[in-house]
């Protein structure tokens, strides 16, 4: 072996001790850098012509593991989406107040019950008719403000989804920057572990928005795909596109997020996101809080209903003198069609004495009053001969009874065969003598059957989106009113066709209430959705999302609710009493002293009533206070379940990035060992140097 050669192999010695230093020094002087990953220096052996000739850097590389590097990346994509969804719906939660508390919702509800109970021992008392309804008005105010504060939650989720867009876009343009970066030093054979740190930190926060895959590419850098496996990050970046709603109601349709893929295809992100802080805001705007806002429209459109059934079964003292019915959203004909039982609607004068009266038995689809026999088509005319004094009208889906002469109107139902359509009494149905009002239908028992009159003119459209359970969009599909005899059944059998209807997505049907119903197809099933409803069915000028309560009506319908606005200004319009037909001719059927109606209004929390599937919670039938109860239970069950879920997703990041770093982290210990080794290896690469320079010298000498 030449003296020169010797040279050589201990230059490149001291080369390579000087390149291992130089990244030792480098690892400890970022050993509190967060996130930093510690470099190796690999090095190998050299060889000219088959004989050796010294050692190189073959690469400074990252000391990564892509195991430990896809644990880390999948929980921080879980914690990114529970922490999302705990932190919104515990917002949701506090809207309610605290369900043990005394001044939450729920225990407002009670209270609400309580009022009428005492008004029903002082009915004469002006401050307990005042108070009672205060805290009716109060409790259905604060029902419209949680409603509200729901929908503005959705609202800051669909925001927060458009700036999680963005900031995605701007984290995949500066990936992609470094990919090229990578590229140029990996072809040149440059460090390129400062790009790859950077990247790497930048992966880091992306995971955190959404689950992604890394592959590692042969020139260098990575490509990035999403779990479901469209491509972010390739030979350039993708691009997220989303258009936020705007003003978010019950009734809002999103945009999905869209991906412009390097290639130019634009697909639905939506579908297959499984984690990340974007589906833990999906989730939370179009699951969890559309399943509060139902339950809340449900137990509100109840507690509405209940008290109407015991308002209508009662009546002021004295008599009001227009009883005005709220939009049955029905046909004259329609509405007056398929009761039983029997009522009597009576004109009292201001002493509360029957002046004149009719006694009216149904029985399907006709009628009789006073013993003259009627049909739907004309029940008001035989009425308003039979009653002197009485003008009854149907206008706009709406019945009103007027009384003439300065007296008023009562109405009561048999005692034994009381009146009846869907559950609900003539008064109670029409909604004649309601306590709370609303500006919309917000029952959707309609007592139609098969045979009943729609209303809804030929050629008129509505538009469904089918979304599956995670919300993603399947289709639109645009539904136009059928030509025929106007029938229910014809109507149903339409929305069910698998060509002109949505027979492919799921079933409409009508139960024995008149409700009408989808059944979603599939499993999970798909649900259905209103974009677009331009029907108004005549003459009440309703549409049919908004009379069978399709879509977003449900979700709304809790911020619709208020007490009667006579009453309100006038407490003394509050019916406590009843109406009392088994008095002799000429003896007051109505008394100021009567608290009757009061105590049906009290009573009213604790009678069994029919509640509709809402919020992922069937149907069923129970009490408004159980039902209250069991509503403040399953949001305060699913709060805690929220919370949770995202302390073990934070556990579960905390361990995985615990043991990435204990792997990639810079042990401060090993690096003092590596200095060591390598200043030795400079050591000896220098004494060759100096050995072989000695004899450099002694072969001159010899020479001379």
């Amino acid at each position: 072996m030449s003296l020169g050669l010797i040279m050589n192999i201990a230059t490149a010695g001291i080369n390579t001790a000087q390149s291992q230093l130089r990244v030792v020094s480098d690892n400890v002087s970022n050993i509190h850098t967060p996130g930093y990953v510690r470099k190796i220096a690999d090095q190998q052996s050299l060889t000219t012509q088959g004989m050796g000739s010294g050692v190189e850097i073959a690469r400074v590389r990252l000391a990564t593991d892509r195991f430990l590097q896809a644990s880390t990346l999948n929980a921080s994509a879980d914690a990114g989406r529970e922490t999302v969804r705990y932190e919104l719906y515990d917002r949701i939660q506090s809207l309610f107040g605290d369900p043990g508390g005394d001044t939450s919702f729920f225990s407002n509800i009670d209270k609400l019950f309580g009022e009428f109970a005492a008004a029903a021992e002082m009915p004469t008392s002006a401050a307990a008719r005042q108070s009672a309804v205060w805290k009716t008005q109060a409790v259905f105010e604060d029902a419209k403000r949680i409603s509200g504060q729901i929908q503005a939650v959705r609202e800051d989720a669909d925001g927060r989804i458009q700036s999680s867009v963005e900031t995605i876009n701007g984290l995949l343009e500066q990936i992609d920057k470094l990919n090229r970066e990578i590229t140029r030093a990996t072809v040149t054979g440059a460090d390129a572990t400062g790009a790859l740190n950077a990247q790497a930190n930048l992966v880091d926060q992306l995971s955190g928005f959404m689950d992604v895959r890394l592959t590692q590419r042969s020139a260098g850098g990575v490509e990035i795909r999403t779990g479901a496996g469209l491509l972010l990050v390739g030979n350039s970046a993708g691009r997220l596109e989303y258009n936020r709603a705007g003003a978010v109601g019950g009734g809002t349709n999103f945009n999905d997020i869209m991906v412009h893929e390097p290639s130019g295809s634009v697909r639905s992100l939506n579908e297959g996101l499984v984690s990340g802080e974007l589906k833990g805001l999906l989730q939370l705007r179009d699951v969890d809080t559309v399943q509060a806002a139902e339950q809340l429209g449900e137990l509100t459109a109840k507690l509405a209903d209940e008290l109407n059934r015991a308002h209508n079964a009662s009546t002021a003292f004295p008599a009001p003198s227009v009883l005005e019915g709220r939009n049955t959203g029905m046909s004259e004909i329609t509405a007056l069609s398929g009761f039983t039982g029997s009522t009597t609607i009576a004109v009292v004068n201001a002493a509360g004495v029957i002046q004149n009266s009719a006694e009216i038995v149904f029985n399907g689809g006709t009628m009789t009053v006073n013993g003259v026999a009627a049909t739907p088509a004309t029940f008001l005319t035989v009425l308003n001969a039979q009653v002197p004094g009485l003008n009854a009208s149907f206008t706009d889906g709406k019945l009103k009874l007027e009384a003439t002469g300065g007296n008023g109107v009562a109405i009561a139902d048999d005692a034994t065969t009381p009146s009846s359509k869907a559950g609900r009494g003539f008064s109670h149905f029409f909604g004649l003598n309601d306590l709370v009002s609303t500006t919309g239908i917000s029952n959707y028992e309609t007592g139609m059957t098969g045979a009943s009159q729609h209303g809804f003119a030929p050629g008129q459209t509505v538009s469904f989106r089918f979304s599956d359970s995670n919300g993603v969009k399947i289709r639109d599909i645009e539904v136009t009113m059928p030509a025929g005899g106007g029938t229910m059944s014809e109507l149903l059998n339409h929305l069910n066709d698998p060509v002109n209807g949505a027979g492919r997505h799921g079933t409409f049907s009508m139960n024995a209430h008149g409700e009408v119903v989808f059944t979603g197809r599939g499993s999970p099933p798909a649900q259905m959705s209103v974009v677009n409803d331009r029907t108004s069915q005549t003459p009440s000028g309703v549409s049919m999302s908004e009379l069978f309560g399709l879509g977003g009506t449900r979700t709304a319908r809790a911020g619709t609710f208020e007490v009667r606005g006579d009453i309100t200004s006038n407490p003394g319009n509050l019916a406590l009493g009843r109406l009392d037909l088994t008095v002799p001719a000429g003896t007051p059927a109505l008394s100021a002293a009567n608290g009757d109606g009061a105590r049906l209004l009290a009573a009213a929390g604790d009678l069994s009533t029919r509640f509709g599937a809402a919020g992922g919670v069937a149907g069923s039938s129970s009490t408004l206070s159980r039902y209250a109860s069991d509503m403040a239970g399953s949001i305060g069950a699913k709060s805690n379940l929220t919370e949770s879920a995202a302390s073990g997703a934070k556990a579960l990041l905390n361990e995985a990035s615990s043991r990435r770093s204990s792997f990639e982290g810079v042990n401060l210990e090993e690096e003092l060992v590596l200095m060591t080794t390598y200043q030795q290896a400079f050591n000896a690469s220098a004494r060759l140097i100096q050995a072989a320079s000695d004899m450099y010298d002694t072969l001159f000498g010899m020479v001379r």
